[in-house]
């Protein structure tokens, strides 16, 4: 299996389109969540998305990668990603969006330190993982406190499902590069991933009795924008970087969803900036600046 690339420019533009579209997922969701419960609307999006997938893998001649060797690793896949969602989902009936948001970016870390003991090219260095330290705790900074301070057993528990969505993500992602999937084509492990998400969810949605539906405007904007550019789009887009690039250092990338996140709410929810939001920000944006950028220098040094 090829060593992964350290992130260059490209790669680092790419990933700042991504997190600005990952960002508004929650934004979008809570909009649309009068008229479809946020679980529904990610089996939906999941189950639509997972069909195109297979189209351009058709067209592309690529279906012959789903087969017995991707099967087994593809099923985990899909079982764990659409875990990630589908507790990710439930965790929004109980806790505050920031609260998720929070515990579900502790995944990039998870992701670093299992995928540093199995793949050594995966490996950061000291100054690296100072850098992580920095932005995850730019994100706690950002988002702790921001949440409705009531209900706190509930919040707990929904805490708690934020946290295993997190774990989920974790393992979906070195499963992913342990397997024969690494090397497979990104729209087969999208369409993998996609419809374990979407039965996922589906089926924790009709099993909590979350299958009310108001047709708005609204609604189909926001499932087409899901559907389109962030289940399909932005998917395609991320599986096809993990091919090439570090998956570690990618997930370090990814601390800068939140902040993008915090932006939506802002611009369409009305939220207020407040100091915390600045600091974190801050925080996070150089933690990730010092911990993509200590690999390339020491490349450039003969060193790495």
């Amino acid at each position: 299996m090829p060593p992964r690339k350290p992130i260059d420019r490209r790669a680092a533009m790419i990933m700042v389109v991504l997190c600005l579209i990952w960002g508004t997922q929650q934004v979008v969701i809570k909009l649309a969540a009068p008229a479809m419960s946020a679980t529904l609307q990610m089996s939906l999006r999941s189950g639509l998305a997972a069909m195109g997938a297979l189209g351009v893998a058709l067209a592309r001649r690529e279906a012959h990668w789903i087969d017995r060797a991707t099967l087994v690793p593809g099923i985990l896949v899909g079982v764990f990603f659409g875990l990630e969602f589908a507790l990710c989902g439930e965790a929004l009936r109980y806790t505050s969006a920031s609260h998720v948001t929070v515990y579900l970016y502790s995944a990039p870390i998870l992701i670093a330190i299992g995928l540093g003991f199995a793949h050594r090219d995966e490996r950061l260095r000291p100054e690296q993982w100072l850098g992580v330290l920095v932005a995850f705790s730019g994100v706690a900074v950002t988002f702790l406190g921001r949440g409705d301070p009531g209900a706190y057993p509930a919040m707990r528990f929904g805490d708690a499902l934020a946290l295993g969505g997190a774990a989920a993500w974790a393992i979906t992602a070195m499963v992913l590069r342990g397997s024969k999937l690494a090397n497979a084509p990104a729209t087969v492990t999208l369409f993998y991933q996609l419809v374990g998400a979407g039965v996922e969810a589906g089926a924790m949605a009709f099993a909590m009795g979350e299958t009310a539906v108001h047709p708005t405007l609204g609604l189909g904007l926001a499932l087409a924008w899901q559907v389109l550019v962030v289940a399909f789009a932005s998917y395609l887009t991320w599986f096809a970087l993990l091919r090439r690039y570090s998956a570690a250092r990618l997930g370090v990338l990814s601390f800068m969803t939140p902040v993008f996140g915090v932006a939506g709410g802002i611009i369409l929810l009305g939220d207020r900036i407040d100091a915390g939001f600045a600091i974190g920000a801050v925080m996070i944006l150089g933690g990730i600046v010092f911990a993509t950028t200590g690999l390339s220098r020491r490349r450039r040094e003969g060193h790495a």
